[in-house]
């Protein structure tokens, strides 16, 4: 694979050992690490924060549907297009069931799957069964409520018959929801049992330490596992992995948006000490160590590298107090603050900074993305007028916040907030009840557009579809495109907002133009014992 990406740095068991000297006060030196940084991304982000490029092409001209039904119908035309591209093309499985092929070099070798492997288990005439493992309960539950919303999506669509196949079948999806508390040693059993006994279709997961323990086993049963939950970029990879797919926006290009807005803010943030200190709360786990790697790369990529000092505090995402390690933190005297971590962790930090009075001395405080959810910064969370959130930043993915847009009266968040409130969701509550429609969206795409091709909804129709998709979405902002394509592109989400809270609002406000950068991720090839790709 060319141009692939590399962010190199040495762990030793969860916490990761090789530190950059110039940016962490102590460790090898900036010149003896290997690390890198997407060129590619790195320009995109740098050109769209100093506002010399606009998001292009049709999608910030067109006007939104104004009904669900118009939504489905545009819907409709872009997997008509995603179908006439495939047949066009001739892509799928081929006709002795051998290969299974799709663009730029997309290909797979069936003959490797698992023995008894079938391109139709998990279906029957009337149903398609879909695994899903995700927190339901415990410290990071919230992220819970993607499948929630899920699962009322599939029922809306079962009900109205979407799902029937060019072979005339009409199928109900019967979501099975299994529980792992966001703990990887859970996850493993619990996917053995969806893949062996209850033999799904295909299967949604959440989470990086989940999904680098299971995604091996995943593609060797060759089970499509789309929109896996987990901004890693491991999960950017189309020739390794191709039946697992990623749907957040890759860690390592949030943290490029967070380099290279220290990068632009460098004289405001130096000129009392010369100095970029900057203080982080990372998850002890792959999770966490995706975002520090990668943050590593880009400070040793800087040109104001020499300028930068770095300072992670590793703790379990399931700890119920952060109070010594944000100590720890302060004690090195930060004026930038970034969040490495989520779940519970997101306001206990916000709280804790107010707490400590040093908002005053943090000039920019950043949350991570999955820290979006209004559950995790709204006034109920982080004291009773809010206002302990207001000013943080947030490279937000792109992703509205149905309640806020709702209230603003966009037509697809009217109506997914009645949709869930009928199906006994408050939208209120998390904003991860809104942000479930997006991978909901794209796998019923990826059905209907796998059951429009020759012989009907099988794997191998799936994860073509999934492969060359091209839609857009309901819940992102106007610019934000939602594709990939073959070997080319393996990631889906691409672009992002930077926006700041507005607490006495309650929202997130953006900030400048939109960051897209759709097509210029370099696909990764996760190496397991570096914690890199490459």
């Amino acid at each position: 694979m060319t141009g692939q990406r590399r962010y190199r740095y040495w762990a030793g068991g969860l916490a990761v050992m090789a530190l950059v000297a110039s940016a962490c006060g102590g460790g090898d030196s900036a010149s003896e690490s290997d690390t890198t940084v997407d060129a590619n991304v790195k320009q995109g982000v740098e050109a769209a924060l100093s506002g010399s490029t606009t998001i292009s092409g049709t999608a910030t001209t067109m006007k939104d549907p104004t009904t669900i039904a118009e939504w489905e119908a545009l819907w409709k035309t872009e997997r008509d297009t995603m179908v006439k591209r495939i047949k066009d093309n001739k892509w799928g499985v081929s006709a002795d069931g051998k290969t299974l092929t799709g663009p730029e070099g997309f290909k797979i070798d069936l003959s490797k799957c698992i023995a008894g492997w079938s391109n139709t288990e998990g279906l029957t005439d009337t149903e398609i069964k879909i695994g899903s493992v995700s927190p339901l309960s415990g410290t990071a539950a919230d992220f819970g409520n993607l499948a929630k919303t899920e699962s009322a999506w599939f029922k809306y669509l079962s009900d109205k018959g979407a799902f029937k196949d060019s072979a005339g079948k009409t199928r109900k999806v019967n979501m099975v929801l299994k529980d792992d508390v966001y703990d990887a040693a859970k996850t493993v059993p619990l996917v053995d049992e969806l893949l062996t006994s209850e033999k799904v279709f295909l299967l949604y997961s959440t989470g990086t330490p989940a999904g680098l323990k299971m995604y091996d086993k995943v593609n060797q049963y060759c089970v499509p596992q789309p929109m896996h939950v987990s901004g890693s970029p491991a999960f950017g990879d189309p020739v390794v992995h191709p039946w697992t797919a990623g749907g957040l926006l890759s860690y390592s290009t949030e943290a490029t948006i967070w380099g290279s807005f220290i990068d632009q803010h460098i004289d405001e943030l130096t000129k009392d000490t010369g100095k970029v200190r900057i203080a982080s709360l990372v998850a002890a786990s792959d999770f966490g160590a995706a975002y520090e790697g990668a943050m590593k790369a880009v400070i040793a990529g800087s040109k104001n590298k020499d300028k930068i000092e770095f300072y992670p505090e590793r703790l379990d995402i399931t700890a119920p107090t952060i109070t010594d390690a944000m100590t720890n933190l302060f004690a090195k005297n930060p004026n930038v603050f970034i969040t490495m971590t989520g779940a519970t962790h997101c306001p206990m930090i916000i709280n804790e900074i107010a707490q400590k009075n040093m908002g005053a001395k943090l000039k920019y405080k950043f949350m991570s993305s999955v820290c979006k959810s209004s559950g995790y910064v709204g006034k109920d969370k982080v004291g009773g007028d809010g206002m302990q959130a207001d000013g943080y930043y947030i490279v937000g993915g792109g992703q509205k916040d149905i309640v806020t847009d709702s209230a603003k009266g966009d037509a697809f968040s009217v109506w997914a907030v009645k949709f869930l409130a009928d199906n006994g969701h408050d939208a209120k509550l998390s904003s991860n009840f809104g942000n479930g429609f997006y991978p909901a969206w794209v796998v019923s795409q990826s059905l209907q557009c796998g059951g429009d091709l020759p012989g009907g909804l099988t794997r191998g129709n799936f994860i073509t579809c999934l492969r060359v998709f091209e839609g857009t979405s309901p819940v992102h902002l106007k610019g934000i495109k939602i594709n990939m394509n073959g070997n080319k592109d393996g990631y889906l989400l691409e672009g992002s907002d930077l926006s700041k809270y507005n607490a006495k609002a309650q929202v997130w406000e953006v900030q400048g133009e939109l960051i897209e950068l759709s097509g210029k991720t370099s696909n990764c090839t996760w190496n397991v014992s570096a914690m890199a790709c490459g």
